[in-house]
């Protein structure tokens, strides 16, 4: 049963800190096996990869080459989708991209008062690798909301990794990828694809930044990998906080929660309400609801280990709780939400009124569905355009606007000790200051 608890009780603060303390991620230590299969590709490049494809995801092939999904599969998979499917994919592509089109950053450049030209400009990384998961597990919207603001950045080379144990891929995941300008598919899977991206081999080129989620062994490759390459951020198990008042189906939002309850047992569902009588309302009503699921085992185990239900004594409380919690979904099931949302500082994705609910952020609103979990909101955003950008700075000065602000560059170098910093500025002077 998932945990109760009510902020009028005494002992909620210590309950409530209980609470933000436990952990839900993996507690297999992978790191080893991890950095074992990394420095294996990193040394022996192809031979390495095909050795962990072959054992790992059954997938047997003569060369790394031979492991890239060619256009005319992807051409054959995606004749192979049923017509809604294929569009019901636009329309979440059109948003997504739409969405992400207006992200993109205007270039600084202007001259100040003292007569010295600053700005700034922004260039797209030179190749991103894309992981998706693979297997039991198929994903097309991670495949449109990963890749799609890489296109949209201006990104040229997109590389896409996904495992296909016994070879099989899902159609509808290479129509995505076809539709969000993946310019390579490779059947490559775990931390060995996420190594052949950071590292390269012989016929896989690197990358410069890896993006998307994946299970333990991906999350920590690509923590070990940062630094050779960028990452997007390292994604532990989905969660929802749903702030619902008495207005609301209770059948409603307990389909909110087990949205993001069927992912993984180790994902978490909160709700937060004023009244008791509803939240006793919203309890039955997930049971009710997790008896017609078919991913019942899993929501159960994750509502059982990770669920709570919050009651407080006005919805004043609210803001605070949920900037604690810091969740990476945040639902505002109340009559005024703006006012409410305009006190939080703290969630990965908002939404808005009864007629909001998480899952449509999951597929067809448009902004980004990668975003951060485990408290990691507090300082982390949502994966956007700008993850695929890098910003130069630039400075231009004449004579001016050297003398204008040279002195005060070679007071605070020599300041600290540093002489030539102070005489590459100082030579310039001239005589206006003796170097």
């Amino acid at each position: 049963m998932a945990l109760r608890l009510e902020t009028r009780a005494g002992d909620f603060a210590a309950h409530f800190e209980a609470f933000l303390a436990h952990r839900r991620d993996e507690d297999a230590d992978v790191a080893a096996v991890v950095a074992a299969i990394l420095e294996s590709v990193r040394r022996d490049g192809d031979a390495a990869l095909l050795d962990h494809t072959r054992r790992l995801d059954r997938v047997a092939a003569d060369s790394v080459a031979a492991l890239r999904v060619d256009a005319g599969e992807i051409a054959a998979a995606r004749a192979r989708v049923a017509p809604a499917a294929l569009a019901a994919l636009e329309l979440a592509a059109e948003r997504i991209e739409a969405f992400h089109r207006r992200q993109m950053p205007a270039a600084l450049d202007y001259t100040d008062e003292a007569g010295v030209r600053l700005g700034a400009r922004w260039t797209a990384v030179g190749a991103a690798g894309l992981y998706v998961p693979g297997g039991t597990a198929a994903y097309p919207s991670s495949v449109l909301m990963n890749a799609l603001p890489a296109r949209v950045a201006g990104v040229a080379r997109i590389a896409m990794a996904v495992p296909a144990p016994g070879g099989a891929l899902d159609p509808l995941v290479l129509a995505a990828a076809e539709r969000a300008g993946v310019t390579e598919v490779w059947r490559i899977g775990g931390a060995q694809a996420i190594a052949a991206l950071a590292y390269g081999t012989a016929t896989i080129a690197p990358v410069d930044k890896i993006v998307g989620p994946g299970n333990a062994y991906v999350a920590t490759a690509k923590r070990l990998v940062f630094g050779t390459v960028g990452i997007d951020m390292i994604a532990g198990p989905s969660e929802i906080l749903v702030v619902a008042d008495a207005a609301n189906d209770p059948a409603w939002i307990a389909a909110d929660l087990l949205s993001q309850a069927e992912h993984d047992p180790s994902a978490q569902a909160i709700l937060i309400t004023d009244s008791a009588t509803f939240a006793e309302s919203v309890a039955a009503a997930v049971e009710a609801e997790l008896a017609r699921l078919p991913r019942q085992a899993v929501a159960r185990a994750s509502w059982a280990a990770h669920g709570a239900i919050i009651v407080v004594g006005t919805f004043d409380e609210a803001p605070a709780l949920v900037d604690r919690i810091a969740p990476e979904h945040l639902e505002l099931a109340v009559a005024a939400p703006d006012a409410l949302f305009a006190r939080i500082r703290n969630a990965g994705a908002v939404f808005l009124g009864r007629h909001t609910p998480e899952a449509i952020g999951d597929y067809v609103a448009g902004p980004n569905h990668v975003l951060p979990t485990a408290r990691s909101a507090r300082f982390a955003s949502g994966l956007g355009v700008l993850d695929f950008l890098k910003r130069t700075s630039f400075v231009a000065l004449d004579a001016a606007g050297l003398a204008a602000i040279g002195p005060a560059a070679v007071t605070l170098a020599e300041a600290e000790g540093l002489a030539a910093h102070a005489r590459s500025v100082a030579v310039r002077l001239g005589a206006n200051r003796k170097g």
